[in-house]
């Protein structure tokens, strides 16, 4: 939990210069498409956020077309499990999500996140232009230099290509299966840990 903390307070400590970009004009929304392993756990943790309108589970990443989550699991596809978020920059900023992505999982993980193992669990922020791309690796950089983990950051800064959308029964998983042991189990303490962090930025504090 400590470093979750630092990580949250560093990031809102570095990230005010981007910030001063959203004085500028923007699309009404916008999307960016995160990796942070299993993508019911990442799912549930972003729809808790003010300004997301929408969280859509999917592969991404890899050289299948229209890869199952079978085959997904085989880790042989190179694909990884990802949500792609739909959101509206006048009230979140992406370096918000940033902040919330590095949050939400361990990026010194190399293809896994605590029991879920394989490249398909692998940390990935897939950029859709050049200043997501600049953010993503200014913040993998000062969260280095500033040891804020005891180990490198591991997390892939790659350009979305194709996104996959996730066969019905993963969509809005946690929400739809909260009785379900893994969500018991693995979902809901991380996010309870998530919303203490983020306690000013949820829907429900609003």
């Amino acid at each position: 939990m400590k470093n979750l903390i630092l990580t949250a307070l560093l990031i809102f400590g570095t990230s005010f210069l981007a910030k001063s970009a959203s004085y500028m004009p923007q699309a009404k929304m916008d999307t960016a498409t995160f990796a942070a392993g299993c993508f019911w756990c990442t799912e549930a943790q972003f729809l808790q956020l003010e300004g997301v309108s929408k969280v859509v589970s999917g592969y991404t990443g890899g050289t299948v077309k229209n890869p199952t989550y079978k085959q997904v699991c085989t880790g042989n596809t190179g694909h990884a499990e990802a949500v792609s978020i739909i959101y509206d920059p006048s009230v979140i900023s992406y370096d918000e999500l940033l902040e919330a992505f590095f949050v939400s999982h361990d990026p010194t993980q190399l293809n896994r996140q605590g029991n879920d193992i394989g490249t398909q669990y692998r940390s990935a922020i897939f950029y859709h232009s050049p200043a997501q791309k600049e953010k993503a690796e200014y913040y993998i950089k000062k969260l280095n230099e500033e040891n804020i983990y005891p180990k490198k950051i591991v997390t892939q800064v790659a350009p979305m290509k194709v996104f996959y959308v996730a066969e019905d029964y993963h969509q809005n998983y946690y929400n739809l299966n909260k009785e379900q042991g893994y969500c018991q189990f693995v979902i809901t303490p991380k996010l309870e840990k998530f919303k203490k962090v983020f306690k000013d930025k949820l829907k429900e504090s609003k």
